[in-house]
This record gives C-alpha cells, structure tokens and sequence, in this order.
C-alpha cells in the first residue's frame, strides 16, 4: 500500500470515529401520510438506546468493510467492499442523525468498537477471499435478525426510527445475499456462536453506552 493509500484510509478511519460524514442519500421517510406521534419519556429514552445500538453497528460495519478491503488482491472484491461500506456509511448518517432528533449521544466506546471489528476484518481476510465473504454474509444475516427484533421493540409512533431500521435491514440482507454469490462459504456453527456471542455483548454495552 502506497503512503498516500495509507493517508486515505487513516483519514477515512478518523472521519467515522469522529462522525464527520455524509450521507450520500436522503434520510428514509414513513411511508405512512399520519404525523409522528408524541413518544413518552420511557419511549424516548428505549428508541435512543436502540438507535445508538445500531450506530455502533454501523460503527463496526465501517471498520470491517475497511479492513477485508485491504486483506484481499481482489480488484473485483475491494470495488464490492466499497460499494458496501458506501451504503453503511449512509445508515451511520441516519442514525446519527436520529440519535440527535431524539436527544441522544453516540456510544462513548465508539473507538473501541471500531479498534475491535478493525481487528476481526483483518483476521477474517487472512483466510482467504471465501471465507472472508462468508464472514460478511453471516453478519449481515445477523444484523438483518438483530434489525427485525428492533423493528418489533421500537415505539408505534416512532415511525422515524422504524423507517431508517426497515430500509437497513434490507439493505444488510442484500449484501449478505451478494457475498453468498460471490462465493462467501457457510462458516463453522462455533464461528457463527462465537459472532452471535460477541453481538449480544455489543448491542447489551452500547444500549446504555
């Protein structure tokens, strides 16, 4: 890697730590014409802690995608890491975005968060291009299953959070679809335990955190 591929990915590493980015889409609208109706305190304060949970999804779904980027020699594999990243860049957006409507911060561990899912990606990536696409297909699967029971916790009323979670959960399902047909394989039952293991811990610490 050329030092100024360095430079860019360090600063692509800053921006998403520190939240300076941009969506490159429009936040996802109700698809209902009714006003969002008024959340109590209790209703609030669950949707914030469920939005900032998907933040650090996002969080983590940004160094993963970095870092099975720089694990292959696959011209065809980075452009299609790329491409996946760009989309979570715009659910790290959103969420950001929603935490703020609903006066909420982003997790304090954001850095750890990221440092950790940095290591995993590289460590998926030394095993080569199949098993690091079926790495990226069995945690978007899980983020879609963790989405679908956010989408069942989150308020009635907060028709806000349930649009921009709907249009994530399709759109991880999606990429988890197309790294199964660029040839991810099915992991070992004790990886996929060990993954869902780890998230339930995340998604615990960052609820409150």
């Amino acid at each position: 890697m050329s030092l100024d591929q360095l430079i860019q990915e360090f600063d692509h590493s800053l921006r998403v730590v520190m939240q300076v980015v941009q969506a490159h889409r429009p936040t996802p609208q109700a698809t209902t014409d009714a006003p969002p109706a008024a959340l109590s305190d209790a209703e609030k304060a669950h949707a914030a802690g469920l939005m900032r949970v998907n933040h650090v999804g996002e969080i983590c779904a940004q160094a993963l995608y970095q870092s099975q980027k720089l694990s292959t020699s696959s011209v065809t594999l980075k452009k299609a890491f790329e491409l996946a990243a760009q989309e979570e860049i715009d659910h790290l957006s959103w969420t950001a975005e929603r935490l703020t409507e609903l006066d909420a911060r982003p997790s304090v561990l954001n850095p750890l968060w990221y440092a950790g899912a940095l290591a995993i990606g590289f460590a998926a990536g030394r095993f080569g291009d199949r098993a690091s696409l079926g790495f990226m297909a069995e945690t978007e699967r899980q983020v879609g299953r963790h989405l679908n029971s956010h989408l069942e916790q989150l308020p009635a009323g907060d028709v806000k959070s349930r649009a921009i979670v709907t249009q994530m959960r399709d759109e991880e399902l999606a990429h988890a679809k197309s790294a199964g047909e660029m040839g991810g394989i099915d992991l070992p039952l004790p990886v996929r335990g060990v993954m869902a293991m780890c998230s339930k811990i995340m998604t615990r610490t960052a609820y409150y955190l």
